[in-house]
């Protein structure tokens, strides 16, 4: 039977990165606790100054810019195009990655996901939605002040900024209903 979770943004704990350069609030994950552990991670980290990425031997990484002008990655040594707002970039997460910011600081969106475990689809929604998965782990991510989500047979969730929707053990094809900006992350274990 599916279990349906709301995270509120104000909710979500505050951990230093890795590499002790910045914070970033996780938003919800598989398994694991601190940064080891888990089979996939969402989180938002705020990144002020141009600088080193943590490395996460193991995994592959999404990021996404949410606020602020955007940034240029470089990893392994090559440029990236330059990331706005709501542009997705994947990378390895052994990659030596550092940013260069294009104005002034950004905050981020990011799946980390070890995909030995599990396979990953992430999308960006924009206005109105109509979306069906089959994935066992589905989850809505608001990115909009308002972002309404409704399923057949349930109730209208409504997330406020930065607020995600949490589905587990969908063992169905699920049809979501959405009105806002938000991402859907679909996870599989493999």
């Amino acid at each position: 039977m599916s279990q349906l979770q709301l995270l509120r943004a104000q909710d979500y704990p505050r951990m230093p990165w890795k590499n002790g350069g910045g914070f970033t609030e996780e938003i919800t994950r598989d398994s694991g606790e601190g940064l080891d552990g888990f089979g996939w991670r969402l989180s938002i980290a705020d990144i002020e100054e141009s600088g080193g990425f943590s490395t996460f031997a193991g995994y592959q990484r999404i990021i996404t810019v949410l606020q602020g002008d955007g940034m240029r990655l470089q990893v392994d040594g090559e440029a990236s195009r330059p990331l706005l707002p709501f542009d997705a970039l994947a990378f390895g997460g052994e990659s030596q990655v550092s940013c260069k910011l294009l104005g002034g600081a950004i905050r981020d969106f990011n799946l980390i996901y070890a995909p030995q475990r599990y396979t990953a689809r992430l999308q960006w929604l924009d206005g109105t939605s109509r979306v069906y998965s089959s994935a066992s782990t589905v989850l809505l991510f608001a990115a909009s002040g308002l972002v309404e989500v409704a399923m057949a047979g349930g109730d209208v969730q409504q997330l406020g900024l930065y607020d995600c929707l949490r589905l587990e053990s969908n063992d169905g094809l699920l049809g979501l209903n959405v009105q806002g900006r938000c991402c859907l992350i679909e996870l599989m274990p493999r």
